[in-house]
């Protein structure tokens, strides 16, 4: 027999941490390849961490609640495989680091048919086991604890998943007068408002949570790590906007994806990057690291005003249609909260939208350890002087600006104007007769 050691696996390219939710197994239990171990939550995701061994739990080496540290041990496995760091329980060194491959992550689902009719509210679940994320969905849709303690539960130890909230919240007006007749069995109980840190009677001090804590750390670390600067050009997208125009109804229809503009402007950026590779780098040290591969992150905005960047891997082999369906994919499984954390890291550039909020431009925040970012403004109608053979005159065009971004330590100015002014030029050059 061998003992092993267990560590928490990588969740994404910028996640450096994770917190312990629960562990599903204990010490003397008895595990198989691909079993899940335990639940952790990143400022990305909630998810369960299998075991790529099989074997018995020998000791656990953290607690839960505790944040640990990408590639960290967090438990020991006694296993008969062949063995890849043996060691004894009594002579474990201080800093015993051997950080071994990564685990997979296994994301669960429910048919949500399951919870028609929700008969089974009648038996609360006490002191039951939520994850932040199903607390958090839970408040925003005003369900309190005692009803939270009413919903059947799917997971290991009858514990609430994201599935079954939110299946439970799709037939929660069935189920009002139900839930409404437990409550009052217990007259003791009394919903309270929600905590807060401290209130003087003019302002309030409100206490971040840990996801808040991570992206403000995170948005700091990158500025202080590179040297912003950013670059500016308004593009006509008239072409682009009569074209989408005529041809998004029959893109809808064959291949059952919206066509937005958001992919349209990748595709141009891609082409661009291929024109200017060295915007697709990152930096190690005085090394710059030329990417071969160009993955393109997409900012999301979430339903809780937080923002997340999947990535679309390898976009230089991917025509319009596939990136469209991926862009629509990828927005509506990070929604949903039903990425996996290795489509969270790898990127190599990122494009933002700020336009969806309406805003002109914006001068977004460079995802470490990228060098550049894209932020795309609102579509505006604008009278623009035309120039013609037989004179000026002036017409009304469908304009926006982009913001480029980049990080002046490897990105001169020369560079990153020329690079934005190329991916404008794509977009006024585009072709209107081009099938899908």
């Amino acid at each position: 027999m061998a003992l092993v050691e267990m560590v928490m696996p990588k969740m994404g390219e910028s996640i450096m941490e994770a917190t312990i939710l629960n562990w599903l197994k204990k010490e003397g239990d008895e595990i198989l390849p691909e079993e899940s171990v335990l639940e952790v939550a990143t400022d990305k995701v909630d998810t369960e961490v299998p075991s790529i061994h099989s074997g018995i739990i020998k000791k656990i080496l953290v607690n839960d609640g505790d944040v640990v540290e990408i590639g960290k041990p967090i438990a020991l496995i006694e296993t008969d495989e062949a063995p890849r760091h043996p060691l004894g329980l009594d002579n474990l060194p201080d800093d015993f680091e051997h950080p071994i491959e990564s685990e997979e992550n296994i994301m669960t689902s429910l048919d949500e048919s399951h919870f028609d009719g929700f008969n089974q509210l009648s038996k609360p679940e006490h002191d039951r086991f939520y994850s932040p994320l199903v607390r958090s969905i839970a408040k925003q849709e005003n369900i309190p604890h005692e009803e939270l303690d009413l919903i059947p539960g799917t997971g290991k130890k009858n514990r609430v998943t994201k599935k079954d909230i939110i299946a439970y919240i799709k037939s929660r007006s069935s189920a009002d007068k139900v839930i409404e007749k437990e409550i009052s069995l217990k007259p003791e109980k009394v919903i309270s408002e929600p905590v807060r840190v401290m209130d003087n009677g003019a302002d309030e001090i409100i206490e971040m949570d840990r996801v808040r804590r991570i992206i403000s750390d995170r948005m700091i670390d990158s500025k202080r790590i590179s040297a912003h600067v950013s670059s500016v050009v308004e593009v006509d997208v008239t072409n682009i906007v009569k074209w989408r125009e005529k041809v998004r109804g029959g893109f809808l229809k064959e291949h059952k994806v919206k066509l937005t503009y958001t992919p349209i402007i990748i595709e141009a950026v891609v082409k661009a990057i291929k024109d200017y590779p060295m915007v697709n780098v990152s930096v190690d040290g005085h090394n710059i690291i030329l990417k071969k591969r160009i993955n393109i992150g997409v900012a999301v905005a979430l339903s809780d005003n937080n923002l997340i960047v999947p990535v679309i891997k390898n976009a230089e082999q991917l025509n319009l249609i596939g990136i469209t369906s991926q862009v629509n994919d990828i927005a509506r499984r990070a929604r949903d909260n039903e990425l996996h954390p290795e489509e969270l890291s790898d990127g190599t550039y990122t494009v933002t939208n700020v336009g969806t909020f309406g805003s002109l431009m914006g001068t977004p925040i460079i995802m470490q350890p990228q060098v550049a970012i894209l932020a795309i403004g609102t579509i505006v109608k604008k009278p623009t002087v035309i120039e013609t053979p037989s004179g000026d005159t002036i017409g009304i065009r469908s304009k926006m600006y982009l913001t480029h971004t980049y990080d002046h330590r490897v990105v001169d100015g020369a560079l990153g104007g020329m690079f934005v002014r190329r991916i404008a030029d794509y977009l006024e050059q585009f072709d209107m007769n081009r099938s899908f």
